[in-house]
């Protein structure tokens, strides 16, 4: 899997403030590594996933 270009793709969703989109993207992402016995892909979803939802707590949380 493309983990960089995915993270890209990922990271135009969040700056357009489309949290959603982005969180189901890296969430299929790393299923699809899962699926592959692809830990190190895994893992690194996961970073993205992290910091998808920072980013949505910064942007909402108070």
């Amino acid at each position: 899997m493309y983990t960089d270009a995915e993270a890209e793709n990922i990271q135009s969703f969040v700056d357009k403030g489309n949290y959603h989109a982005a969180y189901n993207i890296a969430l299929s992402g790393m299923n699809a590594c899962r699926r592959a016995d692809d830990q190190a892909g895994v893992d690194q979803f996961i970073i993205i996933i992290r910091s998808v939802v920072e980013a949505l707590a910064e942007e909402f949380g108070s």
